[in-house]
């Protein structure tokens, strides 16, 4: 194959990771509709491959199958947009991404211009795609259980992650690895494992708010009471009493996102200190840092929101979890693109 078919293969990774985003962020408004069960079944949806089923088809469904009534009771009904977007969801993952990703793998199979890593790599992302496809099913049979559903995200960002691994090897490979992303060999050597821990720890800060925002009640463990009570204090303390882990899940993701945020904040420093403002690593972990600090914010606002009738404003909750799932990657790209430098 042709330089041209690389670069083409080079493209479709780049769009495949546009799409693994799209699919995250489109998880993220399920959940904020509420819709997480509004598809019963896997992989059909009520039985159909649509997603226009009317209360009275869903009702018969559920009387065909009483086992498959969800957590909010057989009396429950879903509107239509919410069984789109969990419809949607699966569509845009499974019959969309998930065929793309074989094609990627096999078009680079036959192309002599790639070497061992983005073989290695693209292995690994159809292999993802195959274990996110399970995961998928899972979820939908533990009837969306917290750990079930941070474990989804989870994947989805691993494999998201190896995406860009397979891009950021096969840019270099065809010579065309953009100067934005390319590190420099030494702060790489030294910063490498730093990024990884810091990367490791900002998935664990992101498990623990997916863990929160899908347990009932964990919201408000942290109290409701406005600016200090509630935020940055918990129930009026600065270290409340843990009496249940569950419901009081709240404090641990409050705590670990402070300790990555302050990590964070002094890796930033000392990446100043040792190189300079016109590194390109140093500044992606500043990207990372800034926009790690302001989603910390953001989260505030979203506890700070609730109203008494109303409840939170689930809109901040969605940028709550794009923003730490960029921070996240920014972050581990940086990881990524430092072991890449490496090895130019």
């Amino acid at each position: 194959m042709s330089g041209l078919s690389a670069n083409g293969c080079r493209r479709l990774t780049a769009g495949l990771i546009v799409i693994t985003f799209l699919v995250i962020a489109l998880g993220g408004i399920i959940r904020i509709y509420d819709a997480g069960e509004s598809c019963p079944d896997w992989p059909t949806c009520f039985g159909t491959l649509g997603f226009d089923v009317s209360e009275a088809e869903q009702e018969a469904w559920y009387e065909a199958n009483p086992d498959e009534i969800d957590s909010r009771g057989a009396g429950h009904r879903y509107t239509t947009f919410q069984i789109f977007t969990e419809w949607g969801h699966r569509v845009l993952a499974g019959a969309v991404l998930g065929p793309l990703v074989l094609i990627s793998w096999l078009l680079v199979r036959r192309d002599e211009v790639f070497g061992s890593e983005v073989r290695l790599s693209s292995t690994i992302s159809a292999a993802l795609i195959v274990w996110q496809g399970a995961v998928g099913w899972l979820t939908v049979r533990m009837d969306n259980e917290h750990w079930s559903v941070a474990l989804h995200l989870g994947s989805a960002l691993a494999f998201m992650l190896s995406l860009i691994w397979l891009w950021l090897s096969q840019s270099r490979d065809i010579g065309v690895l953009p100067e934005w992303i390319n590190f420099e060999s030494d702060a790489s050597q030294v910063w490498g494992p730093k990024l990884l821990w810091l990367s490791v720890f900002a998935l664990i800060s992101l498990f623990s708010g997916a863990f929160v925002s899908t347990t009932g009640g964990a919201n408000t463990g942290c109290g409701v009471d406005g600016l200090y009570h509630s935020w940055p204090l918990c129930q009026g303390e600065l270290v409340p009493e843990i009496h249940d882990w569950v419901l009081q899940s709240q404090v641990i993701h409050r705590f670990l996102v402070g300790a990555v945020g302050v990590a964070l904040l002094v890796a930033s420093w000392f990446a100043w200190k040792e190189f300079n403002s016109e590194s390109t690593l140093c500044r992606w972990i500043w990207g990372s840092t800034a926009l790690y600090v302001v989603n910390m914010l953001i989260g505030a606002t979203y506890i700070l929101s609730w109203d008494v009738g109303e409840g939170f404003e689930e809109w901040l909750s969605f940028v709550h979890l794009l923003l730490a799932s960029l921070s996240f990657l920014i972050l581990s790209t940086a990881y990524v693109g430092s072991v890449t430098a490496r090895r130019i």
